[in-house]
This record gives C-alpha cells, structure tokens and sequence, in this order.
C-alpha cells in the first residue's frame, strides 16, 4: 500500500494488483470466523434470560456445527486454512522465548514474531474452548447435572470471552505497531501490496453453502421449538395447529 500511494504521489499509474492487493485468506474461512464470532456473541447476550434460552441453545448448536466445518476444513482443504499452521506458529515459542533470554536488549529482539505466536495461541486456545463451551452447554440443557455443569458451562464461556478480548487487543496492538490493518484479511480476503496471490482460489460457493447451512438450521430450530427462538414468537407448527383448531 505504501508503494502504491508513493507511485500515486508521483504521478505514476498504479498496477491494478497494487490497489487490488494481495488475495490470503479464502470466503470459507472468511465466513466461519465472522458466523463463529456472532453466534458466540449471540450466545453470549442470551445466556441469562430464560426468555432466551431457545436460541441459545440453537446458536450453541451452531458454534459447534461451524467448528465441525473448520476442522473438516482444516483437514481437507487449501494450505492457508489447515489447522497445522498455527501449531507450527507455536512450535517456534521455545527458540522465541530463548532470543527473550540470550539477546539481552529489546532492539534486537523479534517482536513481530512474537505477535505471529500470540496470535496463533489464541486462535488454538479459541477452537479448543468451544469443545469444553459447547459439551457442558449440552450436558446442561439436558439435564445431565445439578448446578456445577451450569458453573462449568459458565467458567466456560468466561474463558473464551476472555480469549477473544486477548485476540482483539493483539489485532488493535498489532495494526499500530504495523500501521496496517490487521484485521482486513478477514473482511476482504486480501493484504496491501504486489506480488502473487497467497490464496489461487477465493471458493464463494463454499462460503455461499455454509451461510444458506447456517440459516436452514436456523430455520430447523424455529420450527421445532414450541415458541420459536425469540421471545414473545410462535413456531409455524404452532399457528398451523392453532389454525386447525
């Protein structure tokens, strides 16, 4: 980006690939983090009222579906999206934290890398929380247990709200340090700067199919809960059988 607006400055034509930038992250996971993100928003603001209780079972139903998604993903897919990446992030830690002990003096230190690492531990710490989030989630909804599973379920979901402070905080940190919006390759795929495309194919169909998986669950739930999934609603079963009456 810096290059480009210094060839804009100077009157220079800008390559269209400058100003389009560089393609490294796909639609799939695009889509999965932003529908992850609101779905534990979501689950969040309605886990307190018992008015709410219907959708936030069914969003903690969709927290683990997506996270199902992402590991099949993370296992199959393109190179960019496999789950292996950020453990190889986190296998550099022991060297890192040793350049911590024997360079001695902060200029000589490699803060960037440091920040790769912090970034990678949270996005593991995030996928690991939701197994624990989700099961306890179930296993109260079910009836399974007296109260400790609703204070595990809750100890829980503190955790990861605590995890996703941490990664926000690291993304605002890191754009300033960078002067480069960090959180943009998750809102158009793309980095500032020449050169080739780390990611070949955007894959829109498959961001298309996991949006419409989304909300046709979505859909499911509304129709098999009593009430619907907001307060105050009723199902279509519901008026078709009052409808009947």
């Amino acid at each position: 980006m810096i290059q480009a607006e210094t060839m804009a400055a100077a009157g220079r034509p800008v390559p269209a690939q400058a100003a389009r930038g560089r393609r490294v992250t796909d639609a799939p996971t695009r889509m999965f983090h932003w529908l992850f993100a609101l779905s534990f928003a979501g689950g969040w603001l309605t886990g307190d009222s018992e008015h709410w209780r219907a959708l936030h079972v069914a969003l903690g139903y969709t927290m683990a579906a997506l996270l199902g998604f992402r590991i099949v993903y993370g296992l199959v897919g393109p190179r960019h999206a496999r789950l292996s990446l950020p453990w190889r992030k986190l296998a550099g830690a022991p060297a890192w934290l040793r350049s911590l002990r024997n360079d001695g003096t902060a200029t000589r230190i490699n803060w960037r890398q440091g920040q790769n690492l912090l970034m990678a531990a949270a996005v593991v710490l995030l996928l690991l929380t939701v197994v624990p989030l989700t099961l306890s989630g179930y296993a109260t909804y079910s009836d399974w247990g007296g109260e400790w599973l609703e204070e595990v379920h809750e100890f829980f979901a503190n955790a990861f709200l605590a995890i996703v402070t941490v990664h926000l905080a690291l993304i605002a940190l890191s754009s300033l340090l960078r002067r480069q919006n960090q959180a943009q390759p998750m809102l158009t795929g793309r980095i500032p700067g020449m050169g080739p495309d780390l990611v070949g194919k955007d894959r829109r169909w498959l961001a298309a199919l996991l949006l419409l998986g989304v909300l046709g669950f979505g859909a499911w739930q509304w129709q098999l809960s009593p009430n619907g999934l907001l307060p105050g609603s009723t199902s279509h079963s519901e008026q078709s059988h009052d409808g009947g009456d």
